[in-house]
């Protein structure tokens, strides 16, 4: 994927963010750059974890772990990124919220699209 297209990824993924902040009690986003940070923080969380663990545990994975984790790294974040508050079921509706989202807009993860990208460079 291409410069532009990760930026896509990010600005979308900072939309449903400051939605899910509208929509979801006890997760507020501060704003747009805010949203925009966080979902940065929670796409290299997820990266990292699904580097070392595989993708069942990840943010992406399927199933209560993989659910689990996703509100996990939402609530870790808010450590991270300013203007980001949430508290434990706050972030556990978050992710209830983004993962019916990602049924409609599905994201596909680095893992999916082949690490690097290198198959598709011949």
């Amino acid at each position: 994927m291409h410069l532009l297209g990760h930026l896509v990824r990010f600005i979308v993924s900072a939309l449903v963010l400051m939605f899910v902040s509208w929509l979801v009690p006890g997760f507020k986003v501060g704003g747009f750059w805010s949203a925009f940070f966080l979902a940065l923080v929670i796409a290299i969380a997820a990266w990292i974890i699904e580097g070392i663990f595989g993708k069942q545990i990840t943010p992406f994975g399927r199933g209560i772990v993989g659910f689990l984790v996703s509100a996990l790294v939402i609530w870790a974040a808010q450590f991270i990124v300013s203007n980001v508050s949430t508290s434990m079921i706050g972030a556990i509706l978050a992710a209830l919220v983004i993962g019916i989202i990602d049924l409609f807009i599905p994201v596909k993860t680095p893992f999916e699209q082949g690490i690097s990208g290198r198959e598709d460079r011949r």
